[in-house]
């Protein structure tokens, strides 16, 4: 597959990941991450290599839903809620199988790139796995994404076709694609021929029949005897090493409330659905956190994956207390670090003991360290868990490149299976991240204890330099999130002429609450050292967040030097 971290216009940064679908031996709800942890044996220096006693697959994609199929042809393989949508694994397979000879009749060939925008949706996934039947690369794009950040997106990858549906909330797609392929509302379905645009040729509606486009439905019925045989033939030349997915930079059922162009979704939920069998449950198109607790409710949910900001939004729900959440069992939470009280809350209030905290990065296909259901409480809080199996990691100076003792924060670095093959088109940009050893520069400070546990400390670009003192937003974070009245807490840098930094909470308080900016600076004071305390104090109703529900801190760092007048 591929993968890239972008801001608002998406930079030349994405990452192309393989096809293989995994590692058989993991039961369903625990994203893969078993066998005896590193943890077992004593690390004495910061590099730790995972477990390698399970051989890793070297199946397609499409082998490994054949074979689950097999096993499970009656068992529910998706449910999109909103949608009234549910299919058996086996009515999965046959439209998969539909889908994929429907885009070789269409003209569309191994290595095509197909462009997937839209919100959570059934033919989302169906795509997905057509796509990956039929030697097609899937390009996820941003359901948010504007006029020019979808041109950016189309040109940077080539895509030759585009799925989407007609309006989801606000964006209208057809009208934005047509500001960048105005030629599209005079061409034939298939023939578009786009002076901005010029390797998009096909576009594909989910829901609608619009001028110069394909309805889903007859894509569905393209495909005939002799396309189902090319189908075949294609299938025999895939190789778990290709690519399959580029994203620019988630009897078990599982809940999944986060975006599917996220790797959170397309790759910790359906993924894992077709190499063990779990059911994915979509609770709504995009996050909302009544709908996933209805969708839990409803439909006897063993997992919930997603963000420490959607889990708080769905604690944070007035009518909490009426969902019956006591099939919940456990799930992932992974994205940005986890307040010790947000675990808590989770692991009681929503029934979910086998919680576990997941790292990883869209560049790593996507998670690397994770921890066990029944660690304590205490390495839930504080660490990410161990490094997975067939993946190694080490901390160095970001400075000096010099390995670094247990125990000292330095830059992870990731070197396996699961790093990307590279940003597609953008050799230089890959080799500024992955070193001539393969190994992987996440730009995430860290350290490893003794046990092989590892603590994300924050990102590179993120400390806080204050007069010369070293500062690590998310421990301040951890800290002020056990005031009593504060709901969630950002913290920034924000520049200042004397010290070059100086610290910004951003908070949130809970429902009900009022709070003053005194009562904030009393309760840290003897509490966590001076030149730790905020100097500035600021009370706010949201942040800025991405469409998969990550804290976009370079934005809110803008908008707190210009509240504060910096």
């Amino acid at each position: 597959m591929a993968t890239a971290r972008l801001a608002a216009l998406p930079r030349a940064g994405l990452t192309f990941l393989r096809r293989a679908c995994g590692r058989r031996g993991a039961p369903p709800g625990s994203a893969l991450h078993t066998g005896v942890p590193s943890a077992s044996l004593r690390v004495t220096n910061s590099y730790v290599q995972g477990t390698s006693d399970i051989p890793l697959l070297t199946k397609t994609t499409g082998q490994c839903l054949d074979e689950t199929v097999e096993r499970f042809p009656d068992r529910e393989a998706l449910v999109f809620c909103r949608e009234g949508v549910r299919k058996t694994f086996a009515q999965f397979k046959e439209e998969v199988d539909q889908a994929a000879a429907g885009l070789l009749a269409l003209g569309l060939k191994k290595g095509d790139r197909l462009g997937m925008w839209g919100p959570n949706k059934y033919e989302w996934v169906l795509m997905q796995f057509a796509t990956a039947q039929a030697g097609i690369i899937l390009v996820s794009v941003n359901p948010a994404y504007q006029a020019l950040e979808l041109e950016f997106v189309i040109s940077k990858v080539g895509c030759k076709a585009l799925v989407f549906p007609t309006q989801f909330k606000t964006q209208k797609y057809y009208d934005i694609l047509k500001q960048s392929c105005p030629e599209i509302e005079t061409s034939s379905p298939g023939g578009i021929k786009s002076k901005r645009l010029p390797n998009l040729n096909t576009v594909i509606m989910l829901d609608s029949k619009l001028p110069g486009t394909f309805h889903m439905d007859e894509v569905m019925q393209a495909g005939d005897s002799s396309h189902m045989k090319q189908l075949r033939a294609v299938q025999q030349t895939l190789s778990c090493n290709d690519p399959i997915n580029i994203q620019f930079t988630s009897d078990y059922r599982v809940a999944l409330p986060s975006p599917l162009y996220h790797c959170l979704s397309s790759v910790g939920g359906c993924m894992v659905m077709a190499l063990h069998g779990s059911s994915c449950i979509f609770s709504s198109p995009s996050f909302e956190g009544k709908a996933a607790l209805e969708a839990v409710s409803r439909e006897k949910c063993s997992f919930l994956h997603g963000t420490p900001t959607m889990f708080i939004d769905m604690l944070s729900q007035p009518d909490f207390d009426s969902y019956d959440l006591s099939s919940l069992r456990g799930g992932v939470i992974a994205g940005s670090p986890v307040p010790p009280e947000v675990m808590k809350m989770v692991m009681t209030k929503m029934h979910m003991p086998e919680m576990v905290v997941a790292y990883g990065t869209t560049e790593n296909s996507p998670v690397t360290f994770m921890g066990f259901p029944d660690d304590s409480i205490t390495r839930k809080t504080e660490t990410v868990g161990c490094i997975f199996p067939h993946t190694e990691a080490k901390i160095e100076d970001p400075e000096t490149g010099q390995s670094l003792p247990l125990n000292t924060a330095g830059e992870l670095q990731i070197r396996g299976y699961c790093v990307m093959l590279g940003y597609w088109g953008d050799p230089d940009k890959t080799s500024e991240v992955v070193t001539d050893e393969k190994w992987y520069k996440t730009g995430d400070l860290a350290s490893l204890d003794e046990h092989g546990y590892c603590k994300i400390i924050g990102r590179c670009k993120d400390m806080i330099i204050r007069g010369g003192e070293n500062i690590y937003p998310a421990e301040l974070e951890q800290f002020l999130h056990t005031h009593p009245k504060v709901e969630e807490v950002q913290v920034v840098g924000v520049k200042d002429s004397r010290m070059g930094e100086e610290i910004c909470a951003c908070i949130r308080v809970k429902t009900g609450q009022e709070c003053t900016e005194e009562e904030i600076k009393a309760f840290c004071k003897g509490k966590i050292s001076h030149f730790k305390i905020p100097r500035y104090i600021v009370f706010v109703d949201q942040y800025p967040l991405t469409i998969s529900g990550k804290i976009q801190k370079y934005k809110l760092r803008e908008q707190m030097e210009k509240h504060l007048q910096l």
